[in-house]
């Protein structure tokens, strides 16, 4: 079981970008060497050698003659960063003399760790034609402008300038006048048509109310009426009651 970064091309190219622009910075790629790799050979040792593609740029190691399957390089190529260009391919071939070269195995190199952190020291897997394990490749990248910070273009004041500030409030004296806002102007209204009703100046304007003579006060308990008061004047009988029958 190898403990390797998967190289699937399921990996998403938009997850390779970083917070600036690569275009035109310097990516180093030292291939060190290969491990357990097939052997396209039945008798002698084969001679393996990498192929490294950036874009269209493609270069390639020196032939290591009898590497057979654990061959060692130790050579570094130099690409130019391309923007959305950010991983590399590849392959490794078994150099022949007399036939075409055999292909050994491929496979796709991300860029993420070395364009975040700089740096990376990883092996990678490799896979035949058939799609079977192939072997491993391992490769050393260097890149310089990783998380490089954005240049500050705020100007510095210049030397004895100073940015203005004002001068200290003291507990308990008055902050200075400046400090406060003038009030607003009073706005200025056009003459009403209506007539403006007089101020109050203390003086009733009506006559004064009239105040009725007084009742005279009545006797309590009243006087009580005679016997008989209670029939009306004129009655035949005005001291009879009830009044004798015919």
């Amino acid at each position: 079981m190898y403990n390797h970064p998967s190289i699937s091309p399921s990996a998403d190219h938009h997850s390779l970008m970083t917070s600036h622009s690569i275009h035109g910075s310097l990516l180093e790629v030292t291939v060190v060497s290969c491990n357990n790799l097939k052997d396209t050979e039945w008798i002698s040792r084969q001679d393996p050698y990498v192929c490294v593609e950036y874009g269209s740029i493609r270069s390639s190691t020196r032939t290591c003659k009898d590497g057979g399957k654990n061959p060692t390089f130790q050579e570094k190529f130099v690409y130019s960063l391309v923007e959305g260009l950010r991983d590399l391919n590849i392959t490794v071939w078994n150099s022949n003399t007399l036939t075409h070269d055999d292909l050994i195995g491929n496979g796709r190199v991300p860029l993420t760790k070395a364009l975040s952190q700089g740096f990376d020291d990883s092996s990678w897997p490799l896979q035949s034609k058939t799609g079977r394990h192939a072997g491993e490749v391992r490769l050393i990248m260097h890149y310089s402008n990783a998380n490089k910070p954005a240049k500050d273009n705020a100007q510095k004041p210049g030397k004895g300038f100073g940015p203005s500030a004002p001068p200290p409030y003291v507990t308990g004296s008055a902050p200075p006048a400046y400090m406060y806002a003038a009030p607003p102007p009073a706005a200025s209204y056009p003459p009403s048509p209506y007539p403006s009703y007089p101020q109050n100046s203390g003086v009733y304007p009506y006559p004064p109310p009239q105040t009725a003579a007084p009742y005279p006060p009545h006797p309590y308990p009243p006087n009580p009426a005679p016997y008989g008061s209670h029939y009306p004047p004129g009655s035949p009988y005005p001291g009879m009651y009830p009044p004798p029958p015919y």
